[in-house]
């Protein structure tokens, strides 16, 4: 992965400012019959180009196909390679990523910069032009990763989401695949549906979970509209490693359709950068 990502820069060929962005976006993207509307990429994966080429690096991913672009929030993956980020504010980053091709449509960000700056934090997400405010995971040390304690959890986020809501902003909440253990007869994750307010917190789904046997469609269909968006990678069990979209495991026919009912609006790519073009085709192909 770390190889793919330095090269990541050097050997995307397609040509550059074949995707136009209209000057207004319809937020509400997603699926419309069997058409994918719009879909973007995580960058933490290629957090080093970013970081060391923003514009650069956004423009070869608009050529690819991408328009959207989830951050992570630069104050709060500051010592995780987004400090460059750091000194520019929210309507600069924002003006590099549009002119680039991309709009950025979500951010992650953890619970200590949304629970000790969450002021701070929804005003940066005004000036990027986001309309969601992500938790990466409540990251509970291991002996914390209690159900009593993620049942806390989820309760102190409905707090905060409160306050994200006033604003005129939607809260979610992102898994890892801890959060698809067991405690005694529990999945966390059911617990967490089951905490946190529906009216308030929507999921990110992380497909990646296919490789331990919990399929993303099934929670779209179980929980209507209780998702916003999904991060997607593909699985082969056979090489037992990720693969490009359209080539592992994943029913992504099957994957979109259902969610549409489980409301999800936008869809990032989150794999090795040398996956990036390969998924980007199969998606433009769905």
């Amino acid at each position: 992965m770390e190889s793919s990502r330095r090269n990541f820069l050097k050997t995307s060929s397609l040509a550059i400012g074949t995707i136009a962005l209209s000057n207004k976006y319809s937020f509400a993207m997603g699926t419309e019959g069997n058409t994918l509307k719009s879909f973007g990429f995580q960058t933490w994966t290629i957090k080093e180009d970013i970081n060391n080429d923003l514009a650069g690096t956004c423009k070869k991913m608009a050529a690819l196909g991408y328009k959207e672009l989830e951050m992570c929030s630069p104050l709060g993956y500051y010592d995780a390679g987004f400090a460059p980020l750091h000194k520019l504010s929210g309507k600069e980053l924002r003006k590099i990523i549009e002119d680039s091709g991309l709009f950025c449509t979500s951010s992650h960000f953890n619970l200590g910069e949304l629970q000790e700056n969450l002021d701070h934090r929804i005003e940066w997400a005004h000036q990027m032009g986001m309309k969601q405010m992500i938790l990466s995971s409540f990251w509970l040390s291991k002996e914390d990763q209690t159900i009593e304690n993620y049942r806390k959890s989820a309760a102190g986020l409905n707090i905060i989401a409160e306050k994200v809501k006033a604003a005129g902003l939607q809260m979610g909440f992102h898994n890892h695949h801890m959060e698809f253990e067991k405690r005694g007869d529990e999945l966390i994750y059911d617990v967490l549906l089951d905490e946190l307010d529906p009216g308030l917190v929507k999921m990110q789904f992380q497909v990646a979970v296919a490789n331990i046997g919990y399929k993303a469609a099934d929670y779209f269909r179980k929980h209507p509209n209780r998702f916003i968006s999904a991060h997607l990678s593909d699985w082969n069990s056979v090489k037992d490693a990720q693969v490009p979209i359209g080539q592992g495991i994943v029913d992504w026919k099957d994957f979109f359709e259902a969610a549409k009912i489980g409301g999800v609006k936008n869809f990032y790519v989150e794999m090795a950068a040398d996956t990036f073009e390969p998924s980007s085709k199969y998606l433009l192909s769905v």
